[in-house]
């Protein structure tokens, strides 16, 4: 009985844990439009599988996504070697770089930044 009750306590918490955490998503251009169209802070990560810095900032970009203060963000994951028309549309000329915009206005943009401080402040413009 202990251990059903333990379970049970392990998945409400896992999912009240989800329910309070900002998403990682694929970029799609009709995604993006309508977040940024309805006020939402989203931020735009290109990366590419072959970049180490682009590994390096992965982990910390979830850890912070798993925040309360940041459950509202939606982060896009931009491919930089297969998305070259959507790096134009954002002006983007390296993978690592993050892009972030509170609604439709863009906030601050960081390129190859692999410091949590410097990741948190980023995204933080979404949401102030």
């Amino acid at each position: 009985m202990k251990l059903a009750k333990a379970a049970a306590l392990l998945t409400l918490s896992t999912i009240a844990s989800i329910a309070g955490a900002g998403q990682i998503k694929p970029y799609s251009q009709s995604e993006f439009d309508r977040l940024t169209h309805d006020g939402k802070p989203v931020v735009v990560d290109v990366s590419a599988t072959w970049c180490p810095t682009c590994k390096a900032q992965k982990p910390i970009v979830e850890s912070l996504m798993k925040q309360a203060a940041y459950k509202d963000v939606t982060v896009l994951s931009v491919d930089f070697d297969s998305a070259k028309p959507t790096l134009r549309r954002f002006k983007v000329a390296m993978q690592s770089t993050l892009v972030a915009f509170k609604g439709a206005k863009e906030v601050g943009r960081s390129t190859g930044d692999t410091t949590p401080e410097g990741l948190e402040a980023l995204i933080k413009k979404t949401v102030q």
